[in-house]
C-alpha cells in the first residue's frame, strides 16, 4: 500500500460531489475522478439506472473520458480516486487501462475486487500491478451509501403499505 497525499484528499472530495450527484439522480452513490499530472481528465458518477447499462459504473465513466483526454488510451502515471472499491470490471479496466494508482473509499466486501473479495491490483498471475490507497474519507463515502439506500427501503415500505 502506498502513502495518502495531501492532493487525494483534495480529489476525493470531488469523487464524493460526484456520487451526490449520482444519488440526487436515484443512482448508487458512487463518483470517481481520474487524474494525470495534477489535472482531472474524467469525471464519472453511477448511471447504470439511467442508461439502461451495466457498465457505466463511475470508473468506467471516468476511464472513457481520460482514455479520450489524451494522445492514447493508456493512462499510465494516472490516478483514479472512487467513493467505493471497484468491483472485478471496473478493476480489470483499471489493470487494462495501466492506470498507475487507485485511491478509493469505502471498501465493498460483496464486489471489492482489489481487496476485499478479490484482488487483482496485486494478482501475480497479471503483468501489473495498481498501488492501491484504500480509506480515503471512507466514511463520508460509507454515509452516503447508507443513506441511500436507507432512504430505498423506506420508500420500498411506504409504496407496499401504502
Amino acid at each position: 500500500m502506498g502513502k495518502i497525499a495531501e492532493s487525494d484528499f483534495r480529489f476525493m472530495k470531488e469523487a464524493l460531489e460526484l456520487a451526490k450527484v449520482a444519488a440526487a439522480e436515484g443512482e448508487t452513490p458512487v463518483g470517481a475522478v481520474l487524474v494525470n499530472d495534477a489535472a482531472i481528465i474524467g469525471r464519472g458518477y453511477n448511471q447504470v439506472e439511467r442508461e439502461r447499462d451495466p457498465t457505466a459504473h463511475a470508473e468506467m465513466i471516468a476511464l472513457r473520458q481520460g482514455a479520450r483526454s489524451g494522445v492514447d488510451w493508456r493512462l499510465p502515471g494516472a490516478t483514479l480516486y472512487v467513493t467505493i472499491e471497484p468491483c472485478l470490471m471496473c478493476a480489470s479496466a483499471l489493470l487494462l487501462a495501466r492506470v498507475t494508482r487507485l485511491v478509493y473509499g469505502a471498501r465493498d466486501l460483496r464486489w471489492g475486487a482489489v481487496g476485499s473479495l478479490f484482488d487483482l491490483s496485486h494478482d501475480p498471475r497479471i503483468n501489473r500491478d495498481i498501488e492501491v490507497i484504500p480509506g480515503v474519507m471512507a466514511e463520508q463515502a460509507a454515509e452516503l451509501l447508507q443513506s441511500f439506500f436507507q432512504t430505498l427501503r423506506r420508500d420500498a415500505r411506504e409504496v407496499e403499505g401504502g
